[in-house]
């Protein structure tokens, strides 16, 4: 995962900044891209040693503001919990979606849905972050299905709010970021 600075990039150029990237990294696969306001994030598979090259062949679309392995981690719940809410919030949602389902694994009953709301909402938000707005507007109303029956506080996170700002969204069509 190559997260380059976003230096004036919006959601709209995903598509036109996956061919820039496709065009100039050719010899590694780039799968997707995503705009968040403070990167462009590429999902790429290249060779390790051969990161520092792609990473300067995409220096014209904007620099390096860090590159990370994403693999499947076994980390405590609470470790996990914290880091997704950290991804979360700092709009790298692809990244919060795949940490919070390592703890979606783990849980139970009433807890299971409340986790899959969470996770649903970053994963709405990833494909606002790819231009698809419908789709992010309807895995929206998916995850206030899941939180329906959840209020409170878990784990630090306040449930209620999250549900008030999908309920605004959903209100107003417009589909707007948040922390957690």
């Amino acid at each position: 995962m190559l997260h380059l600075r976003n230096t004036g990039f919006s959601p709209s150029d995903t598509s036109q900044l996956l061919l820039q990237a496709r065009n100039l990294g050719k010899d590694c696969t780039i799968r997707d891209c995503r705009v968040s306001t403070k990167y462009v994030e590429f999902d790429v598979s290249v060779d390790k040693s051969k990161m520092d090259d792609l990473v300067g062949k995409l220096k014209p679309i904007a620099p390096l503001d860090h590159a990370r392995l994403v693999t499947e981690e076994h980390i405590p719940k609470e470790e996990a919990i914290q880091q997704g809410v950290s991804y979360f919030n700092d709009e790298r949602f692809w990244e919060a979606h795949e940490v919070l389902e390592g703890v979606w694994k783990k849980c139970y009953e009433g807890e299971k849905d409340l986790v899959q709301g969470i996770i649903l909402v970053a994963a709405a938000l990833v494909h606002f972050q790819k231009d698809e707005n419908s789709i992010c507007l309807s895995v929206l109303g998916r995850a206030s299905e899941k939180l329906s029956n959840s209020s409170g506080s878990y784990h630090g996170i306040n449930v209620d709010l999250i549900r008030q700002k999908l309920d605004a969204i959903r209100d107003s069509g417009k589909i707007s970021l948040f922390t957690i």
